[in-house]
């Protein structure tokens, strides 16, 4: 703790001069705190995530920001189970969330998470032998919550009031199945009704200026993939994805008709790997992402409420490939014995067969379904046109629909 007093205390007087566009320095100061040894690869419920938890908050607090809701707190604690797919001990972990108040109807939620891989334990990583090998996870999200920081830092400081409101929320438990954001669109501290869209920044530190960015969502709102067209540039070129889904906390957001942008700089050879360190990380390649957020939201800020889409493409977040699919949307947050449905594709195999939203998976042909790993063992024993029965439990009762690939 008093090596993180230390480098906040050194940090402060560089943020006292506000200037008005993303500062590459001030994030790549962030990104060095939430990233270093002594927080331990910020793991979800550990001491050093309550350290990235405290830092967060004083960054908030001194931009004068409001807890929100009734909260006198920035913190909404939340309970989770450590280990593979929530096997393991109970903990609780803390979402760490900041309002800018401009007197409107609508808000506008920026998020990523701030949770890690620890030590290695939970057996997502990608190292050989990771077990008590520190995860720094500089970009994996420390750069998305530098990125949330320092967006703060501009629309407080900015002298502009906007036509929405701006929630920037932090969120634990990303890592271990999207525990935090789920459990803030289950109990959230802002009407949801007035949310008018989410931009979830997950892994925007490694920006190669060749291979530009990645939105995905841009099919969540028709005004998404025009707009994003014209903020894409020769400088830093944007890939659109229409997808309102993925492995990350945009997805719980959209399984609640909220319009979704997620913002991702790319994969490399260190993610989910010791090696994710802040040496590695591109600060102005991120500056100039945020540049592109800002102005996105200043461009949609006079708008009405933006409509919501859903999309027909679910990605499963996997780099595995299958010849057949079911089209749907796992819980990332379960911890029943199964495969649980958040969403369901439209014209797909599960939504043809009358798989539900909410459905338990149990069993697909003769194959028990009991975790994740087991549904993405079982896809791979199928091929495309096979009908197979598939046991899912609706409500308290297993039901047997028939399924073609």
């Amino acid at each position: 703790m008093k090596i993180l007093k230390v480098l906040a205390l050194i940090l402060l007087p560089s943020m006292a001069g506000f200037s008005q566009a993303p500062d590459a320095a001030r994030i790549r100061q962030h990104i060095r705190i939430l990233a270093s040894d002594s927080l331990q690869g910020r793991g979800t419920g550990s001491e050093g995530e309550r350290m990235a938890a405290s830092y967060i908050e004083s960054r908030f607090a001194a931009l004068g920001l409001q807890p929100p809701g009734n909260s006198k707190s920035y913190r909404q604690a939340f309970e989770f189970k450590t280990g593979v797919h929530g096997t393991g001990e109970p903990g609780t972990a803390n979402n760490i969330m900041a309002f800018l108040d401009n007197g409107a109807a609508n808000t506008v939620i920026i998020g990523a998470h701030y949770d890690h891989l620890g030590l290695g334990n939970e057996g997502s990583s990608l190292d050989a032998n990771p077990q008590g090998k520190i995860h720094n996870g500089a970009d994996d999200n420390a750069s998305g919550v530098a990125g949330v920081l320092e967006l703060a830092r501009y629309f407080s400081s900015n002298k502009v009031k906007e036509k929405n409101n701006i929630l920037f929320l932090c969120f634990s438990g990303e890592e271990l199945g999207l525990y935090g954001s789920k459990y803030f669109t289950e109990n959230p501290t802002i009407e949801l009704s007035g949310a008018n869209y989410m931009i979830n920044l997950d892994m925007v530190g490694r920006l190669d200026p060749q291979k530009g960015i990645s939105v995905s969502g841009s099919g969540t709102s028709p005004g998404w993939e025009p707009l994003l067209k014209k903020l894409s540039s020769d400088k830093v070129p944007i890939k659109t994805d229409s997808s309102g889904t993925g492995p990350s906390d945009h997805t719980s957001f959209y399984l609640k008709n909220i319009p979704v942008l997620h913002f991702f700089t790319g994969s490399h050879s260190d993610y989910h790997k010791p090696t994710d360190d802040y040496d590695k990380i591109n600060a102005e390649g991120e500056a100039a992402v945020l540049s592109i957020i800002i102005k996105l939201m200043e461009s949609v800020d006079a708008e009405p409420k933006l409509a919501f889409l859903t999309t027909k493409s679910k990605s499963m977040g996997s780099a595995r490939a299958f010849k057949v699919t079911l089209g749907v949307m796992p819980s990332y947050s379960s911890n029943e014995a199964g495969l649980k449905v958040d969403g369901v594709s439209e014209d797909k195999p599960a939504q043809k067969a009358g798989i539900l939203t909410g459905d338990l998976i149990i069993q697909i042909g003769e194959l028990p379904i009991k975790d994740m790993e087991g549904y993405m063992n079982a896809l791979g024993k199928f091929e495309k046109g096979q009908t197979v029965p598939v046991k899912v439990m609706r409500e308290g009762k297993e039901l047997t629909v028939m399924l073609t690939f």
